[in-house]
């Protein structure tokens, strides 16, 4: 890998309207080739719109859906990669050949390349399916990439795999933050009020998104990614209300050493730049740590313990959506 210049960014989409939502993709694109950079994140599902698909019935959820090379978002972000000469990741629903749907990152080089994520462990819809397989790739800029959304990054062991299959930079795209968690001691709703009236009051708003609900919340895992598996890692998230919560923002990029190299705590639209030095890679604990491996031990990390439950029912703390919907069982879309 070779030193590069990144950004990540938090923005407030609109649900359910690309147009708006793939002109502040645009923005963002243009301010960053104005600064030289050569890769920027986008937040998960930010084309389609998140929280509010949970509310759809199918055949709304299905007219927000594209196919992936061929639909107009996908088109729109390869069309801006050449433009620009940049490498350009965001997060839509995809429809797949067979008619499923995922939650899928797409990542669009400026050399007509491109790449897809689906989420591994998905929640938000009864109709999308979980992906299957890692993401990992190669790109024009020298370095090889893999992308985590979101809950996938919870999953150590996901951070894991695709660090073992090379990724040098980890694009980790995320609608996160003032979420109601059934744990007492995690992320619970940011304060409408508080939000409403963050211009008159920013300190306010800042101890909102800084604090548990937020950055403090991602401090407790989100550095040991990075750091335990020796890579860069590019943090994107929503901002502000989606639907009936609050997203924290807080976009940031880590180094190998799991150091926050620039972060924003803005209650609004951002983008941070960040230059990686390819130089701490080699060096850096997770790769030494990587090479320390003693894989003929590990045998139990891939032995069901009759404990696995699929996402869903894993995220809400009941076999039930926030909507009342019975979960479907794992890899349906119905």
């Amino acid at each position: 890998m070779r030193d590069l210049r990144v950004a990540t960014v938090q923005f407030q989409h609109a649900p359910g309207d690309k147009t708006y939502n793939l002109a502040r993709v645009r923005d963002f694109v243009v301010e960053g080739s104005r600064q030289s950079v050569e890769m920027i994140a986008f937040p998960e599902m930010c084309l389609t719109g998140y929280w509010h698909v949970r509310n759809l019935s199918r055949d709304a959820f299905a007219a927000l859906a594209e196919p992936v090379p061929d639909g107009p978002s996908t088109e729109a972000l390869r069309r801006l990669a050449r433009e620009y000469g940049m490498t350009i990741g965001a997060g839509l629903i995809e429809r797949a050949d067979d008619g499923r749907f995922y939650n899928a990152y797409v990542v669009a080089m400026p050399d007509g390349t491109w790449a897809v994520h689906r989420k591994l462990h998905v929640f938000v819809s009864p109709f999308l399916s979980p992906g299957d397989r890692y993401t990992v790739f190669d790109t024009p800029h020298g370095c090889r990439v893999g992308v985590l959304i979101c809950y996938d990054n919870n999953i150590i062991e996901n951070a894991r795999a695709t660090a073992l299959l090379g990724a040098e930079i980890l694009l980790a795209p995320h609608q996160t933050g003032g979420c109601n968690s059934v744990s007492p001691r995690a992320m619970k709703p940011v304060d409408p009020a508080i939000w409403a009236r963050r211009h008159e009051d920013p300190a306010a708003i800042r101890a909102e998104l800084c604090g548990i609900k937020g950055r403090a919340w991602l401090m407790r895992w989100l550095p040991s990614r990075a750091h335990d598996n020796g890579m860069f890692l590019l943090f994107s998230n929503g901002i502000g209300p989606d639907d009936d919560e609050i997203r924290t923002g807080n976009a940031m990029v880590l180094d190998p050493y799991g150091e926050v190299i620039v972060e924003t705590c803005e209650p609004g639209d951002a983008m941070v730049v960040a230059d990686l030095d390819a130089s701490l890679l080699p060096t850096s604990s997770g790769r030494r740590w990587l090479r320390a491996r003693r894989p003929e031990l590990y045998g139990g990390l891939t032995r069901p313990t009759g404990q696995e439950m699929e996402t869903r029912r894993v995220r809400f703390g009941q076999h039930k959506e926030p909507s009342g919907r019975q979960a479907p069982p794992e890899g349906s879309n119905q």
